[in-house]
Parts: structure tokens; C-alpha cells; sequence
């Protein structure tokens, strides 16, 4: 008999719908083919229905109060979070501990830190509330680079989706590689971006650049990994000289242009290695490392594994 493990979703106005529906689309997804391995609840204070951040209402199960300890309790985020009603994080604090496994996504870190549920603990949100977490609980320990963070049976992650690779990450240690997979094609997903993995590709963790030419040279980056990328050439490119072009380039894009090098050559090798069955010493020169032990090099230090342990963990055959 399959193993139950009860998903209580918390409820309130304001919410972002997709940190609701995106993990529950997963585990609903992982009960139909686990024999009921996630019976799913939901609840708000009062039991009443609540207005999303995008004007959906939803509907719950009942009050927060009869609800049942779940093995899984994920609290949403959006912009509920910021002035959150006292008797959700007075309920959190005192029910919380309980579960067996605490999510959040997006901004429901705010929930669980106004709670102390995570003080002393490693976490992440949103990249544009990290700062505010950092600043308002000191108490915790704030990584805003991974889409995902887990620590002990508290798990936090980033922005919207990421709700979605962290949810396929539980399903993945509780029912296995197979039944996540399986998911996530029918979510057309990948199996899961590691936790590790940046909140940002690199054209989106940069800025545009305001200048036409440095915003030819991001897009020539991107296109053109394999190309030598050193600033001199990039600068030529730029009609720039090379000390006026670095400077430019940090000042209206945010990062150096050595950085986002590093970004776009990463990204485009992950999705090659996730996507594709190209050998590694042929991805390395495709993506400007030129041999295999540079670009496992890079990998260990923005990922923290190496390629072909990459691979074997991510790589989704073609259906």
C-alpha cells in the first residue's frame, strides 16, 4: 500500500494563484499515479473563499483550524505577505512545527520568518524580497541565488515557478526519479532544475543595457558562445576602447562583462546537457570552454557537480 502523505495548502487574500496551483498540479499529478500517495487539502483562518493578487477567487476545504497536521505544509507568497493577517502566523507558529516537511514559495518565506519558523535556517525568496527578508528577520540565514534551498525539514523557494521544481523535487525523493519524470513531461517541464541552479539566466539577472551597442554585444554573447568573448574583442565590437567598454557595460547592465560570459556559457551547456545527447568534450568547445576539464571547472563552481553527474541526474530522454 502506498504510503500517504497529506499536503495542507494555506489559503489568504492576495496570494499569487500560480504558487498555489503550480505544486499542486504536481503532487495531485504524483497522487494519480502513486495510488493517493498526496491526499490535498486547503484552508484559510476562517474558512472562507479568497481573492488572488489576479482577481481568481479560490474556494478552501475548510478552516485552518480543523485542519488535520499534514505531512506537507506549503504556504504561498504574494502580496498577502506583506501585511499578513496575526492569526495565520499566529496559527503558523503554533501548527507549523508539526508538519513533517514546511514549504513555501515566492514571498511565503515572509510568513514563515514573521512566525520564527526560520530563524537560524538557511532560505531563500523572491530575488527582489531577499533583501527585505535579509534586513527584517536577521535571525535568518538568506541565499537569494538558488531557486530552491532546503534545510532539515524546511523548504523555501524562489519566485512563481520554482514552486513547481520544488514540489518535483519532494515527489522525486519520496516516489523516485520515474514518477517525477513523469510529471514533468505532462507539465511540459524539466524533471527539475537542481536547487542550486540561479534564479536568473543571464539575460534576465542582467539588465538591458540602455546603449544599442552594448545591447548588440549581449545578444552577440548569447548567440555566440564559442566565439572569443575577452573584452578587447567584445569592446572592437562595441566600437568601444577596452577600459570604457568594461566600465560601461557593469554600469548599465549591472554585472561585468566577464560575468555574464560566464553566465551564458554555463546556461547554454546545462540546456545541452539536459536536452540533448552530445558528448561533453563536444558541448565544451560548442559553449567556449574548449575542453572538458574547464567546463567541469565552471560547473562545480556555479552548480556545485560536475557535468556528467549533471547528466546523470537531469538529463530528460526524449519521450
Amino acid at each position: 500500500m502506498t504510503q500517504q502523505r497529506p499536503v495542507l495548502v494555506v489559503l489568504f487574500d492576495d496570494l499569487q494563484s500560480l504558487d498555489v496551483t503550480g505544486p499542486v498540479e504536481v503532487f495531485a499529478g504524483a497522487g494519480r499515479i502513486g495510488g493517493d500517495a498526496y491526499p490535498l487539502r486547503t484552508a484559510s483562518v476562517d474558512g472562507a473563499p479568497v481573492r488572488t493578487s489576479s482577481g481568481l477567487t479560490l474556494v478552501p476545504d475548510g478552516r485552518l483550524a480543523d485542519a488535520a497536521t499534514p505531512h506537507t505544509l506549503i504556504v504561498p507568497g504574494g502580496s498577502g505577505t506583506r501585511a499578513p493577517d496575526p492569526r495565520l502566523i499566529e496559527w503558523l507558529r503554533e501548527n507549523a512545527p508539526h508538519a513533517e516537511r514546511i514549504v513555501s514559495v515566492c514571498t511565503g518565506a515572509l510568513l514563515l520568518a514573521e512566525a520564527g519558523l526560520l530563524d537560524g535556517h538557511r532560505a531563500t525568496t523572491h530575488w527582489a524580497t531577499c533583501e527585505l527578508l535579509a534586513r527584517k528577520y536577521p535571525a535568518v540565514r538568506v541565499d537569494p541565488d538558488p531557486i530552491f534551498v532546503r534545510d532539515g525539514k524546511i523548504a523555501t523557494s524562489a519566485g512563481v515557478t520554482a514552486g513547481i521544481d520544488l514540489a518535483l523535487a519532494l515527489v522525486e525523493e519520496d516516489l523516485g526519479r520515474d514518477a517525477a519524470l513523469t510529471i514533468a513531461r505532462h507539465l511540459v517541464v524539466f524533471l527539475r532544475r537542481p536547487g542550486n541552479q540561479a534564479q536568473f539566466s543571464a539575460q534576465l539577472a542582467a539588465q538591458t543595457a540602455h546603449r544599442e551597442p552594448l545591447r548588440e554585444v549581449q545578444q552577440w554573447i548569447t548567440e555566440h558562445p564559442d566565439d572569443d568573448l575577452s573584452v578587447d574583442v567584445l569592446a572592437d565590437r562595441a566600437r568601444l576602447s577596452p577600459r570604457h567598454f568594461a566600465r560601461a557595460f557593469q554600469s548599465e547592465t549591472g554585472t561585468t562583462p566577464g560575468r555574464y560570459v560566464e553566465r551564458v556559457r554555463i546556461e547554454a551547456a546545462r540546456r545541452l546537457i539536459e536536452d540533448t545527447t552530445q558528448g561533453l568534450t563536444e558541448i565544451s568547445r560548442t559553449c567556449g570552454y574548449g575542453t572538458p576539464e574547464a567546463m567541469r571547472r565552471a560547473f562545480i563552481k556555479t552548480l556545485g557537480t560536475g557535468p556528467a553527474e549533471y547528466r546523470r541526474r537531469f538529463h530528460v530522454p526524449a519521450s
